[in-house]
C-alpha cells in the first residue's frame, strides 16, 4: 500500500487522467450524436452504456498489455510498407467513423426528415425504436475499441504502474459519464454545433486512417482547430441570441 504515498504515482494520476478526458472527447461527441438520434427516454441508458462499455474496453486492452503492445509489430506489408494489427485497426475505425460523420452531416443538412427519432406510441414502433437502441450500441462499442486502443498505448507509454494507469482510466470515464448528458444536450439543440462537432469527427477519422499509414498527425492541431471554430460559433450564438431578444422587445413596443 506504500505507493498510495508515493507523490510521483498521484502527479502522474493527475496528469493520465486529464489526458484520457482530452482523449476521451472526440469520443462523448460521437456517444452525443448518436444518442441524440434515440427517443428521449432512451438517450441516458445509450450514454451510460457507451460509456461503460468504453471503460470495460480500456481496462481489458489494459490487462493484456504484452497483446496491445505486440500489436504494434508488422503484420504484412504493401508496397513496401508494413501493416500492424494496430494499424489495421486505426484503418478500420478511421473509414468508419468518415462514413459514420459523413452520413450523419448529409442527414442533418439535406434530409433532416430522416433526423426524427422513431416514436414510442405502439409495439412496432417499440420494436423499431429498440432495433436502433442496440444498433446505436453496436457502433458506440465498435469506435470504443479504435479509441481505447490509442488512448492504453499512450498511457503505457506515460505511467508503468497498472494500478495508475486503471484508476486513472476509471476516473476518466467517470468524468465523461457526467459531462456527457449536458455536452449531448447542447449540441443537439444547437443544429450548427452539430455540424461543426461532426466535422470535427471527419477530422478525426482522417487522422486515424493518416495514422494506420504512418503519417502521424498531432490531436493537438485538430483540437485547436475545433477550438477556435467552437468560439467563433460560441459568438454567432450570442449575436443570434442578442437579436432575437431586441427583435422580441421591439415587437413588445409595437403592440404596446
Amino acid at each position: 500500500m506504500e505507493f498510495l504515498f508515493d507523490p510521483n504515482h498521484w502527479i502522474a494520476f493527475g496528469m493520465l487522467t486529464a489526458l484520457e478526458i482530452v482523449l476521451g472527447i472526440d469520443n462523448i461527441i460521437f456517444i452525443s450524436i448518436l444518442v441524440g438520434r434515440l427517443p428521449a427516454e432512451l438517450r441516458d441508458k445509450a450514454r451510460r452504456l457507451g460509456l461503460g462499455f468504453a471503460m470495460v474496453s480500456r481496462l481489458l486492452l489494459l490487462f493484456s498489455l504484452s497483446w496491445v503492445m505486440g500489436l504494434t509489430a508488422d503484420l504484412f506489408s504493401l508496397m513496401q510498407m508494413g501493416f500492424s494489427g494496430r494499424d489495421l485497426v486505426l484503418l478500420f475505425g478511421g473509414v468508419f467513423l468518415l462514413y459514420k460523420a459523413s452520413h450523419e452531416i448529409f442527414v442533418e443538412v439535406e434530409a433532416p426528415e430522416l433526423d426524427t427519432p422513431p416514436a414510442a406510441n405502439s409495439a412496432a414502433m417499440k420494436a423499431a425504436g429498440k432495433k436502433v437502441f442496440w444498433g446505436t450500441i453496436g457502433q458506440i462499442a465498435v469506435i470504443d475499441i479504435v479509441f481505447s486502443l490509442d488512448s492504453v498505448i499512450t498511457a503505457v507509454g506515460m505511467v508503468d504502474h497498472l494500478g495508475v494507469m486503471v484508476a486513472a482510466v476509471v476516473a476518466s470515464v467517470g468524468v465523461m459519464l457526467v459531462a456527457a448528458k449536458p455536452i449531448g444536450e447542447f449540441v443537439d439543440s444547437h443544429p450548427s454545433v452539430k455540424v461543426l462537432a461532426l466535422a470535427f469527427l471527419v477530422m478525426v477519422g482522417m487522422a486515424l486512417t493518416a495514422e494506420a499509414f504512418d503519417q502521424h498527425v498531432p490531436k493537438g492541431y485538430i483540437y485547436a482547430a475545433m477550438a477556435f471554430s467552437l468560439g467563433v460559433e460560441a459568438l454567432n450564438i450570442r449575436a443570434r441570441a442578442k437579436r432575437m431578444a431586441l427583435a422580441a422587445a421591439s415587437t413588445q413596443a409595437s403592440n404596446a
